[in-house]
């Protein structure tokens, strides 16, 4: 009897490897994509059918992680020199520094070609992206970090590149505004913390959600279908001054806003929003968001004039839904802020739902405000607040769960960390 079990397991050992051994290439490399690329090529000693197997892997995942820096290029140079089939991700990240191999590995990638390209090798000064990368014609999604770029003088653009993401990047104001609108269906846009760029120009008939947070002097925005945009200058040697902003600067806070007026979510923080408040915003605010349902603000409300400006931009926002705060602490507080009288206007927020104040001290300046968020929604729901401060807390909670509020489903809900 014992036989005969063996007999059957053993036959059912050779079945199951005889159909694992005939299964097409492509379902093959879609098995191995769920590996790591090491473990990946490990599998072709398992048969001679799946030698060759992970060589048609649709997603390539490459980690230095542990790898000696030797071992790790001479298994990136295999992966893009022995590979022959459809690459629909490749994915490259390190904390090593890689910039003598760097050119040959663009090349070998931009010929087979992949759909997407992610490269965050972030150990040194910038990688500077040769032109070859360019001529990735078929790219839908490309993510670069720590890189200069330049275009080539024949660009013929990406034509199905939906997904732009660059970070701590180098270039120009042409080069970039080429390069976003030789993008005819980019849907989102994403740069952060780059140099360069002086004049920000985006021209994206079909963008959808835009993300900055840089140090540009200019922004001029040609995004009509545009639904979310998150905005934020990074001026760090102006952030620590309390000098009013130059009417030129001014003006282009007002135009980009303007430029917003037909989105769903808008993100506003940094210095971006220290510009806001700093000119006459409350006698005619730039534009009004009937679209507008998600309000994201980093702001300080010590500084009366960041609380107006919020106020002011929920007057023109007559169809906000949800509201989400981060306080910013005190070392950010502008001394002459104590001219500007207090907060006395009057504010109607009549389809808020929900709200939160992330980074909540248990300060007067923060509870005051939650009391006059509550007595201006009549549809509010819940108010979560992440208390972060070393406040003594318990008089300060029971004040705030003490708050009277105008719409009696309003809970407030704090979590404390």
């Amino acid at each position: 009897m014992s036989a005969c079990k063996k007999a059957r397991a053993e036959a059912t050992s050779v079945v199951s490897s005889d159909r694992l051994s005939s299964l097409p290439p492509e379902l093959k490399g879609d098995i191995l994509s769920r590996l790591n690329v090491e473990e990946a090529v490990k599998t072709s000693t398992l048969s001679s059918t799946w030698r060759d197997a992970w060589t048609n892997m649709p997603k390539i995942f490459l980690r230095d992680g542990n790898f000696a820096r030797t071992k790790f290029v001479t298994l990136v140079d295999m992966v893009l020199s022995l590979h022959n089939g459809t690459v629909e991700m490749f994915d490259i990240s390190g904390s090593k520094t890689y910039h003598d191999e760097f050119g040959r590995w663009m090349r070998m990638l931009s010929r087979i070609r992949p759909r997407s390209v992610t490269i965050r090798l972030n150990s040194g000064p910038g990688y500077r992206i040769p032109s070859c990368l360019f001529s990735i014609g078929d790219l839908r999604v490309l993510h670069l970090q720590n890189c200069v770029f330049s275009l080539p003088r024949v660009f013929q653009g990406f034509k199905r590149l939906t997904h732009l993401d660059l970070k701590n990047f180098s270039s120009t104001d042409i080069d970039i505004q080429n390069l976003v609108s030789f993008c005819p269906v980019l849907s989102y846009l994403k740069l952060a913390s780059f140099e360069g760029i002086n004049y920000l120009n985006v021209q994206a008939p079909k963008l959808k959600r835009l993300h900055v947070f840089g140090d540009f002097e200019d922004i001029n925005l040609d995004a009509p279908n545009l639904e979310a945009a998150v905005l934020s200058l990074a001026h760090e040697a102006k952030a620590q001054q309390s000098v009013p902003i130059a009417h030129d600067k001014e003006s282009h806070v007002k135009k980009s806003l303007g430029d917003l007026s037909g989105i769903k979510t808008l993100g506003i923080s940094g210095i971006f929003m220290k510009y806001l408040s700093k000119w006459c915003i409350l006698t005619k605010f730039p534009a009004v968001f009937h679209r507008l349902e998600h309000i994201c603000l980093v702001i300080c409300f010590w500084d009366q004039r960041q609380v107006l400006a919020t106020c002011s931009l929920f007057q023109n926002a007559p169809n906000l839904k949800k509201l989400d705060m981060w306080s910013q602490s005190l070392s950010t507080w502008d001394q002459d802020q104590a001219s500007i009288p207090e907060l006395t206007m009057q504010v109607q927020l009549d389809h808020l739902v929900t709200a939160s104040v992330k980074g909540f001290r248990g300060v007067d300046y923060e509870v005051n405000f939650l009391a006059k968020l509550l007595s201006w929604a009549p549809a509010l729901e819940e108010v979560k607040i992440e208390w972060t401060g070393k406040t003594e807390c318990s008089m300060v909670l029971a004040k705030l769960l003490a708050l009277p509020r105008v719409s009696p489903r309003a809970k407030v809900i704090v979590t404390f960390l």
